[in-house]
């Protein structure tokens, strides 16, 4: 299914308001460098609607897209790693945590989480920060196409171990290859209700 898709505003702060119609949100959240905006497109169909940059912490406010006047896609700044400064990193964290806290119109946060790497402890972190904010959660595994499909379950029970989630909640995608497009945004409309 292919919804149109467009870039409406970046919001430096978790209570500003978006301007536009009353939709629900849906975060995308997860490291720097695990591929939010690659996924992002992955879902939309276009191939730019993100910016995709090779320098982790380039998103540095909580950009927000129209998709189909159905939901607004928030991609959040990348937690954990990136070449910046303890305190902007500190400012992004605080923004994060306060708009999966507090944001009213969030439905639910799609978790990304690279398939090639075991869960950090920002990664830990940051699940206690779903759970304890009982925010629906997707979570997202990204670069599925770097794993053979023979290690592919076994590398996902590893994961869904360490993060203490079934592995029957976790979409395997690849931006690469288009694998999970259609399944990924099955569940993002679900999500979003």
């Amino acid at each position: 299914m292919q919804l149109s898709s467009e870039y409406v505003v970046a919001l430096p702060r978790a209570d500003f308001p978006i301007p536009g119609p009353a939709l629900p949100e849906v975060a995308f959240a997860g490291r720097s460098n695990v591929g939010k905006s690659s996924l992002l497109n992955l879902l939309t169909g276009r191939r730019a609607l993100a910016r995709v940059s090779a320098t982790p912490g380039k998103t540095r406010a909580l950009n927000v897209f129209n998709w189909g006047n159905k939901v607004y896609l928030v991609d959040v700044p990348g937690y954990g790693w990136a070449k910046t400064a303890k305190t902007e990193r500190a400012a992004w964290q605080a923004l994060i945590h306060r708009y999966v806290r507090e944001r009213e119109a969030l439905a639910g946060v799609a978790w990304l989480l690279d398939m090639r790497r075991d869960p950090t402890p920002d990664d830990v972190s940051f699940g206690r920060l779903l759970a304890e904010a009982r925010r629906p959660v997707l979570p997202v595994l990204t670069k599925a196409d770097y794993i053979s499909r023979q290690k592919r379950e076994a590398r996902l029970a590893e994961i869904s171990d360490a993060l203490h989630l079934p592995a029957g909640m976790f979409v395997l995608t690849s931006a690469r290859s288009k694998e999970g497009q259609e399944t990924l945004r099955e569940a993002v409309l679900a999500l979003a209700g």
